[in-house]
Formats: structure tokens, C-alpha cells, sequence
């Protein structure tokens, strides 16, 4: 039943992602990355000993992360560079194609994590590949909070 509600709540988000693209890529971007934190932050948990390790999970949150990139560098058209809380830098418009490599390096290192994860030990190996994308991401293309 709880897989159910999950799933549910998951196509929910998905859906509400896309609608909010077409009208508010600056939101749809927002959101995108809110799941990619609690995606992350479930694996995270996991290598730290904080939550049981669960190779399904782990999985499934790196895929949802792969997902996310897939969506991600189709929300920035030009006339989002600001307004809506946004923190992305204008570097973003200037160098699209860097950008853009940037993210699919991140999407292609969330979808071979998925493939990796079969205990703790791969699980933190593949969370170190990922982390190293988000790091280099928010520090080149996100202004600081």
C-alpha cells in the first residue's frame, strides 16, 4: 500500500512538473532540483548509516536524479534568467553548450549509479560520483544563498 501512495505521489510531481514547465520553467526548474536534493539525501542517509541500506531505493533515487537531468537543461529559455527566487547565474545563457555537457554529465553519472548500486560499498563509490556533479554544479552555475 505505502509503494502505492509513493508511486502515486511520484507521477503526481512528474505531471506537475511538466505543466508548471510550460508556464514557469524558473518553478519547473525549482522543483526539479527539490526532488534531486531528497533524491540525494535518501542515498546520502544510506552511505552514512543513517538510514538501512536498501538497493531498490537507491536505484530508484538515482534514477529519479538521471530523470531530473533529462528534464533539466530544457528549463532555462531566455526569459527565465531572472525573476522567480532563480539562483541561476548568467553564465548559464553564455555558455548554453558547457551548461548543457555539464548536465548530461550529471544525468549519465545518476543512470550508470543506478546501474552500479548492489551493496553499502557501491552505493557510497557511485554517491561519490554524483556528489562530485552537484558540487561543481551549484559552485559554477548557482549563486550562493
Amino acid at each position: 500500500m505505502v509503494k502505492h501512495v509513493v508511486v502515486a505521489i511520484g507521477a503526481l510531481a512528474i505531471a506537475a512538473t511538466a505543466v508548471i514547465a510550460q508556464g514557469d520553467p524558473i518553478a519547473a526548474r525549482q522543483a526539479v532540483m527539490k526532488d534531486n536534493s531528497a533524491q540525494a539525501r535518501t542515498v546520502r542517509e544510506m552511505a552514512e548509516g543513517k538510514r538501512p541500506f536498501d538497493a531498490a531505493a537507491a536505484k530508484k533515487a538515482f534514477a529519479s536524479m538521471a530523470d531530473g537531468a533529462n528534464k533539466f537543461s530544457g528549463l532555462f529559455p531566455d526569459n527565465s534568467k531572472t525573476g522567480g527566487n532563480t539562483k541561476a547565474l548568467p553564465v548559464i545563457w553564455e555558455k548554453k553548450a558547457d551548461f548543457n555537457a555539464a548536465i548530461a554529465k550529471f544525468g549519465k553519472d545518476a543512470k550508470d549509479a543506478e546501474a552500479k548500486v548492489k551493496d553499502l560499498d557501491t552505493l557510497k563509490a557511485a554517491l561519490g560520483e554524483v556528489g562530485k556533479n552537484c558540487g561543481g554544479c551549484h559552485n559554477a552555475w548557482r549563486a550562493k544563498s
